[in-house]
């Protein structure tokens, strides 16, 4: 029997999908995007760890809590009020492998929010040993004139400032062999004229990044970024700005012909996490694009 190719068999464009009011819900879209990842061996490499995931609802946050625990560790997932339902699925599905779920309703852009869903993790789950800044904003604008105060400003609140809030008061619970793992994008690099807000936060979640790994390095806390190419979340149908036909042609344009699912992009935080695979590796960007040339 033919052994299945992952990198040829993941759904490609054109994806007849609707557009979603922000923020998109996976539950509602048409075409899933694929979390599980039924290819990927588990081996205890997180056993006995805790993790708090932003943005774990539904996309690459998803994907990354299921490995995590696949892996053994506990997990705290945040999500907006108006994302409970896709949260909910995630809490049902880690709880029947048998690890804990915590579910932190709230909004990132708030300082003390971000305060206190690192503080409920330690509280709730009994420690903190990898935080996964992966939450995000995003809405394309084809003009500077375009982008309002308040639009650049959530982005930047979203994107940027909430991975600093999470990781200084994270830091405080971590301890030697802990990580701290952004999600970047390929547009840090690349930076498309339509998400110049968007861009310019990934841009500061690289920079930030390694500057904080150099702060942390004699904690013997690791800090790294990924940096995906287009993947197929409910970021792409709930983007105001991108057209129907944007969506239903996204991720085309990449070598492979097509977006990743979360459950691609999702193995190299479970490499980041654990101090056994990656103990040298802290301040690295690593891009996950299909093949597109990033610098």
């Amino acid at each position: 029997m033919p052994q299945y190719t992952q990198i040829k068999n993941e759904p490609k464009p054109p994806f007849r999908e609707k557009k979603q009011k922000a923020p998109g819900l996976e539950s509602k879209m048409r075409i899933k995007p694929q979390w599980e990842a039924p290819l990927y061996k588990a081996a205890g490499k997180l056993e006995g760890k805790v993790a708090l995931v932003t943005g774990g609802d539904s996309g690459i946050g998803r994907a990354v809590a299921v490995l995590y625990a696949r892996e053994g560790a506990d997990v705290a997932i945040t999500f907006l009020p108006e994302e409970r339902r896709d949260a909910e699925d995630v809490k049902v599905f880690i709880e029947s492998m048998g690890r804990e779920c915590l579910l932190l309703s709230g909004d990132l852009t708030r300082e003390k929010f971000c305060h206190k869903v690192v503080e409920e993790t330690v509280k709730k789950l009994g420690g903190l040993d990898i935080l996964v800044s992966n939450a995000a904003h995003q809405m394309r604008k084809d003009s500077l004139e375009k982008i309002s105060f308040e639009e650049w400003d959530r982005t930047f609140k979203t994107n940027i400032y909430a991975y600093f809030h999470l990781a200084k008061t994270a830091v405080k619970h971590m301890k030697p062999g802990s990580a701290i793992i952004a999600t970047s994008s390929e547009t840090a690099m690349k930076a498309p004229e339509e998400l110049a807000d968007y861009s310019a936060t990934k841009g500061a979640i690289n920079t930030f990044t390694k500057s904080l790994a150099q702060m942390l390095a004699k904690k013997g806390i690791r800090v790294n970024a990924v940096a995906p190419g287009p993947v197929w979340t409910p970021l792409n149908p709930s983007d105001g700005g991108a057209s129907v036909k944007k969506i239903r042609s996204f991720g085309q344009d990449q070598p492979t012909g097509r977006p990743a699912q979360p459950e691609e992009i999702a193995p190299a935080y479970v490499f980041l996490a654990g101090d056994a695979d990656s103990s040298y590796i802290s301040g690295a960007i690593l891009p996950e694009t299909g093949g597109e040339p990033v610098l």
